[in-house]
């Protein structure tokens, strides 16, 4: 046989190959956009008299056979939301209510509000769980045989580093796969009261230790209390919201965890000039760590007073229970009942689609998917390696380094907080206008840029007041660029990346990732902070920033205001494609938007909307209603 025939014969292996790999890509893709076109209309299709009948069927078979008139209504609302002036079954009372939820959507039942106010403070708690320790570290490390500027400082800075990462340690390997048997078992205000109690619990315990040893079991424990807290709460919130606010409520999270970490600073103030009594050593710092189990008593105390998540009442059969809680989170009977028959249609929906389904391989298994998972690893990652928790763990020790007096620390540190707080209110409105990848891109130079600031400040002779108030300024800086971006980004791109038939198991995972790298950055700061000093240790930071803005550019595409169809398009894309477009599109964009020099527009990378037919828009948050 020939040469050429021999080639040629190749070039058709190789070209099939390909063809069958696209096709296999293809199939995957589609398979995805199936299941979530089922997942987001179920109801779509079904005939007007036929869907009536349903839903007093359902009504009668789930004990609701009282309702079954709103039943039916509620059918036909819940098959399209936006249609209800045109639906002839309808009162003008019923339209009236429907029209008030959209022009007047924080117009709602105040136990709504109570239960938003109730997961605020479990998100400020979380805050306060990891701030504390920041002013603990000056007295509790010396008292316990672990100064960090004298002996073997080596030794000392990293047990002084093993004893703040505990939580976070638990949180990464153990505590935040427990969410789900947790919720299984005891549902959203059982698990929310539980890890309440071990938070308050060991804040306590913290405040009675007598040794580092004991400090680290103390601290081990209380991951058990934030990990599957800080994954639980933003889907109780999500599950009970309207969907008009539903977003919104997810973004409370991270805002209110910012006001926790301000209000530590504050608790570390506090506490600063308590005296010791008689028998007793280092009773500011542990009245410190002890602080942040009263909003979780608090917490503990009212939890149980919420309705119940009507989504996980259904899951067990208790639809009687699941309406009650409904009809207490909204104005009237058809919007609760429209909202149950809803989520019950989305159950079986759900349940048909993961028979014979492991959704833990899919998320990997599926390049749709497993883009997806890429991404949100990627800003959960980042989220820690950009070094913000350096900074909101360390901070007292970064200033005392800095030639503040340990008084004058805890005040710079609060100040970090007080910044940190009030830098998220932007992102509210700039996450779905500015968008959650231009943000990220962005910022991340930012950040930097003020790490390198804040690092060679300490270049500055410590007699000199300038480098006081240059370490300050860039720490602060860092703050103001982190809080709109990097803080509220990566829980919300989370939530809305991956697929709804494997969401949960998809945020399971990206939380366990950021808690992980979270237990890496307060494990290794300290010795990080002593090998390389604050210089080394600053621009270490500044050097991920960089490749941060980078991994962003090339793996991390937009979801801002897409629909779940337009996100299917977006991670269909081949991350090689996606890449090497972003590498064209960087230089471009620099010439267009710094410069401002005229240039051609680049062909666009997915699919247009147009092609995609109606807009089925991702539910905005975790717990998909």
């Amino acid at each position: 046989m020939s040469e050429e025939k021999l080639a040629d014969e190749k070039k058709e292996r190789e070209s099939a190959s390909v063809s069958e790999v696209g096709h296999k890509e293809v199939k995957h893709i589609d398979n995805v956009r199936d299941i979530n076109a089922k997942l987001a209309n179920p109801l779509s299709g079904i005939p007007k008299d036929q869907l009536m009948d349903d839903g007093a069927a359902f009504a009668k078979e789930r004990n609701l056979g009282h309702l079954q008139d709103i039943f039916r209504k509620a059918a036909l609302v819940a098959q399209d939301p936006t249609s209800f002036e045109s639906i002839e079954d309808l009162d003008e009372e019923d339209r009236i209510v429907l029209r008030r939820e959209v022009t007047h959507r924080w117009h709602q039942p105040w136990e709504l509000y109570y239960l938003v106010i109730l997961c605020s403070l479990a998100a400020a708690v979380q805050g306060m769980d990891e701030s504390v320790i920041n002013g603990a570290n000056l007295f509790f490390a010396p008292q316990f045989g672990i100064p960090q500027d004298s002996g073997n400082t080596g030794r000392n800075q990293w047990l002084l580093g093993l004893v703040n990462s505990a939580p976070y340690l638990c949180c990464g390997v153990i505590s935040c796969w427990l969410t789900a048997p947790l919720n299984n078992y005891f549902g959203r205000r059982g698990t929310i009261f539980i890890t309440a109690f071990v938070s308050f619990a060991t804040c306590i315990w913290q405040g009675v230790t007598n040794s580092w040893q004991h400090l680290f079991v103390a601290r081990f424990i209380l991951g058990f209390g934030i990990g599957p807290k800080s994954t639980t709460v933003p889907v109780y919130a999500a599950e009970c919201a309207p969907a008009v606010i539903r977003g919104a409520l997810v973004m409370m999270w991270q805002m209110w965890t910012a006001f926790g970490i301000m209000l530590g600073n504050v608790m570390d103030l506090a506490f600063y000039n308590v005296k010791d009594p008689k028998h007793i050593t280092g009773l500011n710092w542990r009245l410190m760590l002890a602080s942040a189990g009263i909003p979780a008593l608090i917490i503990m105390s009212q939890v149980l007073f919420c309705p119940e998540s009507p989504r996980w009442l259904m899951s067990k059969g208790r639809y009687d229970q699941a309406f009650a809680s409904l009809r207490r989170l909204r104005h009237s009977d058809l919007q609760a009942a429209r909202d149950l028959y809803y989520i019950h249609t989305l159950l079986e929906t759900e349940k048909g689609i993961s028979e014979g389904r492991n959704r833990f391989i899919e998320l990997f298994t599926v390049p749709r998917n497993r883009r997806a998972a890429l991404a949100s690893g990627i800003v959960m990652f980042m989220q820690q390696f950009c070094g913000v928790n350096a900074i909101a763990y360390y901070s007292s020790n970064i200033f005392t380094a800095a030639n503040f007096t340990n008084i004058q620390a805890l005040l710079a540190s609060w100040g970090f907080g007080m910044i940190n707080w009030l830098f998220a209110f932007p992102a509210v409105y700039t996450i779905d206008t500015f968008g959650r990848r231009n943000l990220l891109l962005t910022t991340f130079p930012l950040m930097a840029l003020f790490l390198l600031m804040t690092g060679f400040a300490f270049w500055i002779p410590e007699t000199s007041q300038a480098r006081i108030a240059v370490v300050a300024l860039g720490i602060y800086l860092f703050g103001m660029a982190y809080s709109p971006g990097e803080g509220p980004v990566p829980f919300t791109y989370s939530a809305e990346a991956y697929p709804l038939y494997v969401r949960d198991i998809g945020m399971s995972l990206s939380t366990s990732i950021l808690w992980f790298f979270n237990f890496v950055v307060a494990f290794t700061f300290p010795r990080l902070l002593g090998a390389f000093k604050p210089q080394g240790a600053f621009g270490w930071y500044a050097g991920w920033n960089v490749i941060g803005f980078f991994i962003i550019l090339l793996f991390v595409p937009e979801t801002k205001a897409l629909s779940l169809e337009e996100l299917d398009s977006v991670f269909s894309v081949p991350t090689h494609v996606h890449a090497a477009y972003q590498m064209k599109a960087l230089p471009h964009n620099i010439k267009k938007y710094i410069f401002r020099m005229k240039v051609e527009d680049l062909p666009p990378l997915y699919e247009h909307e147009g092609a995609i037919g109606e807009k089925t828009y991702a539910p905005g948050g975790t717990g998909h209603a």
